[in-house]
């Protein structure tokens, strides 16, 4: 039996890191929503 979460840095950064989220248009979106919401972490 496996488990389902097997967490690694490199691939944590590459999905959901602050440069990758900036690259697009959406990613953009989503850093713009969680700045008006007022969190304190953007991304990863």
């Amino acid at each position: 039996m496996s488990f389902t979460y097997n967490p690694k840095k490199k691939k944590r950064k590459t999905t959901h890191g602050f440069l990758v989220r900036s690259r697009t248009k959406s990613g953009q979106n989503v850093l713009r929503r969680r700045r008006t919401k007022g969190r304190k972490k953007l991304s990863v």
